[in-house]
């Protein structure tokens, strides 16, 4: 059995107000526009998640509003405080808990990228891979039965794409 795996970094946010905590932070106006371009781009990969862990953080809020809204079903989030600026190995920890076939996890740099980096067995090609700029998306295709079996250097990506990319 497979499960599928999308690994989904906020789309860009608004450094406008310096007074803001971090976690507040909204989408700046070109988040707001590419976030639903990922949703569509999404639906037309044709692998849709069943379950959806998102950090708390307001841009990452606002992201996964903005990509539900271009699926024809999407699941409700649950708001998962560990993803908050969170590293590999917790990202990997709570993925090794979560339920459903296929798992969107939207959340951020570095921890996101060194996630995917960590769970592809071969990386996607191409050029934006390495760095996972806001919006960047990727879906893998994992050997597991079961989340609790997620291992590194395992999942085979499927598919991989950035914002610009769809411009």
């Amino acid at each position: 059995m497979t499960r599928h795996l999308i690994l989904m970094r906020h789309a860009k946010s608004d450094w406008g107000d310096r007074s803001l905590p971090d976690r507040d932070r909204p989408l700046n106006a070109r988040g707001r526009a590419a976030a639903p371009r990922m949703g569509a781009w999404l639906a037309a990969a044709g692998i849709l998640p069943d379950t959806v862990l998102v950090s708390p953080a307001r841009r990452t809020r606002e992201t996964w509003r903005a990509v539900a809204e271009a699926l024809d079903q999407a699941p409700v989030p649950i708001f998962e405080p560990r993803l908050y600026e969170a590293d590999e190995a917790t990202i990997i920890e709570v993925l090794r808990h979560a339920q459903g076939q296929s798992v969107l996890v939207l959340g951020h740099n570095p921890g996101l990228a060194h996630a995917a980096q960590a769970l592809t067995a071969a990386p996607p090609d191409h050029p934006r891979f390495a760095d996972y700029p806001t919006g960047a998306t990727l879906i893998l295709r994992l050997p597991v039965a079961d989340w609790a079996e997620l291992d590194r250097g395992t999942g085979r990506a499927i598919a991989f794409a950035v914002p610009r990319d769809l411009d």
